[in-house]
């Protein structure tokens, strides 16, 4: 009864909801490692609502509370995808290019087996040149989604985010098999969702072609608009559920790596000693592709500390996005996401999930993929075939349970 409430209450202070419902993944195989190359979806509709002092839009004109944004006429010359010819499993640290106000992704060049495991080359998925050739970026879902954030009278022209309010996910947010789908398979496990902050402009006075135009580099003193690019922020739902079957794919695949050649050579794996142990109800890391691989990079997919133990390839998040350091060496990062563990802590230990600037409009861009570094995508995992993304966003940081003590 006290969940129930505690849910009552999340949804009467629900400040953003987005709700992608029914991904429909067709049998197939979708998997990094060995599978074919794609997997259809059927259907992928978003259910946008949000409450008093945000709205949102998919055109930077017309405002709503709530809104389907696969279905909401979107501005013209948008680059949404629907991924309607197929995901791909792909890779990102969540850099974003300044040049094309998109979030960075890789996906697999070749894949080749190992002693312990599979060599990985990839490559960057090309933005400049979609078409139908799932090749040319279609694997993902991606769409712009401007919210109006009217609260204060105050517009903070530098882009710091010390100006700006705490934005906390909500803990029914969630990604699950669908109804439809076949529970089991652990499809849902290597899902991720990110978000990236484009820019913002002063809402009180912007006109939707001033919105809908915000890249990256835009500056204050050129257009109005505070050019934001971060890094994006990315949720890994499910963080610590793992599948048997995902388990047994890696058990009887990893090797324990000793050596820093990956192909044709017995003596960089240990054939006597086995990977880390992985187990249900523990996360794990994932050891993101952040630059492109090639034949010399020597990248196996269980490079990892967590895996194989081989940490010649990996890099700690706090080290790749600290200051000074020179991104273009690293091969994989350890990544720290925002995950369904930290989603239910509660007080004072509930983390920020992103910030949004008072009396401003901010285009963000939204990613769904599938993580193919993630320890869950194995061969066998699209017979779930159909998955729901749920996600929802709130200005309350505690529960009315939390403060308000019932009645005697």
């Amino acid at each position: 009864m006290a969940r129930n409430k505690k849910s009552a209450n999340k949804v009467r202070n629900l400040a953003l909801m987005c709700c992608l419902f029914g991904v429909m993944l067709i049998v197939g195989t979708y998997a990094w490692f060995i599978g074919m190359q794609s997997v259809s979806v059927s259907q992928f509709d978003v259910k946008v609502a949000a409450a008093e002092g945000l709205e949102l839009s998919m055109d930077g004109e017309t405002w709503y509370d709530s809104l389907d944004a696969k279905n909401t006429e979107a501005y013209s010359g948008n680059k949404n995808t629907w991924a309607e010819k197929g995901l791909i499993p792909m890779s990102s640290v969540g850099d974003t290019s300044i040049a094309d106000s998109e979030m960075i992704l890789f996906e697999k060049g070749s894949l080749t087996a190992t002693k312990g495991g599979y060599r990985l080359l990839a490559s960057r998925v090309n933005y400049a040149t979609k078409g139908d050739d799932l090749t040319n970026g279609k694997g993902y879902v991606a769409f712009d989604l401007f919210i109006r954030n009217k609260s204060g009278e105050e517009y903070y022209e530098k882009n710091d985010v010390n100006n700006e309010e705490a934005i906390y996910l909500t803990d029914d947010s969630k990604v699950q098999v669908a109804s439809a789908g076949i529970d089991g398979t652990g499809i849902e496990n290597s899902v991720r969702v990110g978000f990236v902050q484009i820019g913002r402009i002063e809402q009180s006075t912007a006109t939707a072609d001033q919105i809908t135009a915000i890249k990256c580099g835009d500056k204050y003193e050129d257009n109005g608009v505070t050019g934001i690019c971060r890094t994006a922020t990315i949720w890994e739902p499910n963080d610590k559920e793992h599948v048997q079957n995902a388990i047994n794919w890696y058990e009887e695949a990893c090797l324990q790596r000793t050596g820093s050649t990956v192909v044709d050579a017995s003596y960089s794996y240990d054939p006597e000693v086995a990977c880390a142990t992985v187990s249900d109800d523990t996360a794990y890391s994932t050891y993101a592709v952040a630059n492109e691989l090639v034949v010399g990079s020597n990248v196996d997919v269980y490079d990892g500390e967590d895996f194989n133990g081989y940490d010649g390839n990996t890099v700690l998040a706090d080290t790749y996005f600290g200051e000074g350091y020179t991104k273009s060496g690293a091969k994989l990062v350890d990544m720290d996401y925002f995950t369904d563990s930290e989603k239910v802590l509660n007080g004072t230990s509930r983390p920020t999930f992103m910030t949004l600037a008072p009396n401003s409009v901010t285009k963000v861009r939204v990613y769904v993929w599938i993580e193919g570094q993630d320890i869950d995508n194995y061969d066998f995992s699209s017979l779930g075939k159909e998955i729901s993304v749920n996600f929802g966003f709130t200005k309350e940081r505690f529960e009315t349970s939390e403060i308000i003590t019932p009645a005697a």
